[in-house]
């Protein structure tokens, strides 16, 4: 019996000290400032606003929006891609999907806008599956897609439909031409235990899957809760955020195979989610949780306040330079996803919340 007791007594401890662990890595133990950049206001009319993507000549964003509350309380509403003029005050956000029905359910997006101007939008879609509950769409489609649009001038036109069993737990996209992208799998494993294993052991089971064309195909393994994803201006960087692990991870590109090197780590101090990048500077911004834990609670119930931050990251030699340039306790925005730069103006999105903020400088 002593001897059951004391092995008893070792888990326990064992346990308890794990539970500590990561609640520390987690961010729950930091003190929090509000760092507000200049002139910040809300902007309603576009729920669980959970990627934001600027144009590279500064004069719109694109908004990712679905009304995840809603879907867990059994009573969804189609999701939306909207836009927002950067260049007009008080603009109203425009929805470029007005059409849509419950099978949208718009998560990461990117756009990528050739030299000839031609502009294309891809969409993680989860008609039949996400973290955050089940919509009641279409049942025998598949549970994961990449949408792709074609921008042009007010509209998006769909072009193609893309829906392949690598598509376990797609969070993020990027193009990298008009055809070609990358999607990261947040997760390595269908809903249930294993998943939850995941989570709570930051058990190294997220990939990157590569879409050359013609058939998709792994591109990166061995990740953590693989969230945000994005390439440098020039494409010879692919970066991926691990929120879980709070860092970046940095790949050599090889833009004729689309294969990934992997460089190094960025330890960005939060749980980094939604990456963007300035073509101007190659900086880049990403928002997200610095406490993770708050943010589950924020999850499961909306009065829950979840903290938000964002960093800009300054690529250089030798080392990425990382810088705090927003934080918010939670009552301007909770559960930051994003944060998109331009030009003096800064937007933050969120997973859950009914507007985004924007930031003047």
């Amino acid at each position: 019996m002593s001897k059951f007791l004391t092995v008893f007594g070792a888990v326990c401890v064992l346990f308890i000290a794990y539970v500590i662990y990561l609640a520390n890595d987690a961010g729950e133990f930091r003190t929090l400032v509000n760092q507000h950049p200049g002139q910040c206001r809300q902007i309603p009319g576009m729920p669980g606003s959970e990627d934001i993507t600027i144009h590279p000549d500064g004069r719109f964003a694109y908004i990712s929006s679905d009304d995840r509350r809603s879907v867990i309380s059994g009573n969804p509403s189609p999701g939306a891609i909207y836009r927002y003029d950067l260049n007009t005050p008080s603009a109203t956000p425009v929805n470029l999907t007005p059409d849509a029905d419950l099978d949208f359910r718009p998560h990461g997006i990117s756009l990528y806008v050739g030299a000839d101007g031609r502009e294309t939008l891809f969409v993680v879609n989860h008609p039949g599956e996400s973290l955050f509950g089940t919509p009641e769409g279409n049942a025998s489609g598949p549970l994961h897609t990449i949408e792709v649009f074609d921008v042009t001038g007010d509209t998006l036109l769909h072009r193609q439909t893309h829906a392949n069993e690598l598509l376990i737990s797609p969070n993020d996209v990027v193009g990298v031409d008009h055809d070609r992208f990358y999607v990261s799998n947040d997760h390595g494993s269908g809903p249930g235990a294993l998943r939850q294993l995941e989570d709570y052991l930051r058990l190294p089971l997220a990939n990157v899957v590569y879409f050359d064309g013609e058939a998709f195909g792994e591109a990166a393994d061995r990740l953590s809760y693989a969230n945000g994803i994005n390439v440098s201006p020039d494409g010879a960087q692919l970066y991926v955020a691990e929120v879980s692990r709070n860092r970046i991870n940095v790949y050599q590109r090889d833009p004729a195979s689309g294969s990934l090197t992997h460089q190094q780590g960025i330890d960005v101090g939060f749980g980094a989610d939604n990456i963007e990048i300035d073509p101007a500077t190659g900086d880049l911004w990403i928002g997200g949780h610095p406490r993770l834990l708050t943010f589950i609670r924020h999850a499961a119930d909306e009065s829950v306040l979840s903290p938000s931050q964002a960093v800009r990251v300054r690529p250089g030699a030798p080392e990425y330079q990382v810088s705090t340039e927003f934080i918010d306790a939670g009552e301007l925005i909770s559960g930051a996803s994003v944060a998109a730069w331009r030009d003096g103006r800064l937007l933050i999105g969120s997973v859950f919340e009914d507007h985004i903020v924007d930031c003047a400088l």
